[in-house]
């Protein structure tokens, strides 16, 4: 095939995901969430009661991002935090009622829906995956201190 029609197909694709990463995180925020934020509530759904730590390393996301974003989710009454009785230093985050019926009258989707079926790919695949996505960091400049 022609690289340049090539180039373009690839072009294509990566605007078509994120024109759909877009449109779903806008479906979200109508309905009074945004996608990190619906992350950690689908994360406290599979895992349980979590560290902030446990959240923050699911996320990718800063100390500083994390809590408050959990602070928010604590506020609209979707989580609730407790100091460990084992560790007073550690802060435990967990779903309310509230925030596991959201959860669960969600579809996962987006980049929740992609975490969850990577796994399925065989090692090779993901091996090709995480090149070429290396390769699209590398021509946009992006690195993995970005936020």
């Amino acid at each position: 095939m022609d690289p340049s029609i090539l180039a373009e197909d690839v072009i294509h694709k990566f605007l078509t995901i994120n024109r759909y990463l877009r449109q779903r995180a806008r479906r979200m925020s109508d309905q009074g969430i945004r996608p990190p934020e619906f992350a950690v509530l689908h994360f406290l759904l599979k895992s349980g009661p979590a560290t902030v730590g446990q959240v923050q390393a699911y996320l990718y996301r800063s100390p500083g991002t994390t809590s408050m974003m959990i602070a928010q989710l604590e506020e609209a009454g979707y989580v609730t935090r407790t100091r460990s009785e084992q560790d007073n230093r550690v802060v435990i985050v967990e779903l309310t009622s509230a925030g596991r019926d959201l959860v669960k009258n969600m579809s996962p989707g987006g980049i929740l829906l992609l975490r969850q079926r990577l796994h399925d790919l065989p090692a090779e695949r993901l091996q090709l995956l995480d090149e070429a996505l290396s390769e699209i960091m590398r021509l946009m400049e992006v690195t993995d201190t970005d936020e």
